[in-house]
């Protein structure tokens, strides 16, 4: 199921205005539609004393880039919320020393229903989503993720 394609110059944009670090990074998207969102970044923003990618550079990509096909598909849905990451977990394969970029999609396609079902009827709901990361064409790294969305209104910081 191909979607609708997402506007990636307004996503960039999106981006790079309300989240500084990916400004920063210099962060492009690269494509966007219902299927997965494609981020790439240059090497030079991202570097580490080796000369390879910053390990922190490499697991931001990929929460941005899983963080960014959930927004445009609740965004396309036309639900209003607020999305936020509960947990993350990064597996570098290889070392990274040129542009690379990452692409997100749905851990299982059949979770995205009762994702939306759960955030209408409930005002949250919780779904994850992989990431690989590629350099010369080959995974680098690897990005799974769960992200909460809360219903508009609904504040993500928990109450003591």
């Amino acid at each position: 199921m191909i979607g609708p394609v997402f506007d990636a110059a307004a996503l960039q944009a999106y981006l790079r205005t309300r989240i500084p670090l990916a400004a920063a990074m210099q962060l492009e998207v690269l494509a966007a539609d219902a299927e997965a969102v494609r981020i790439g970044v240059p090497l030079a923003p991202n570097t580490n004393q080796h000369g390879t990618a910053f390990g922190g550079s490499v697991a931001t990509l990929a929460m941005l880039t899983a963080w960014s096909l959930l927004h445009v598909r609740l965004q396309a849905a036309g639900i209003p919320n607020q999305l936020v990451i509960q947990r993350g977990c990064v597996e570098y394969e290889r070392p990274i020393a040129g542009a690379f970029s990452a692409r997100s999609s749905l851990r299982a396609a059949a979770d995205w229903p009762p994702f939306v079902n759960g955030l209408r009827r409930r005002g949250k709901a919780r779904i994850a989503v992989r990431v690989a990361l590629e350099y010369e064409g080959a995974t680098a790294a690897r990005f799974d993720g769960e992200f909460v969305a809360l219903g508009a209104g609904t504040s993500p910081r928990r109450s003591t």
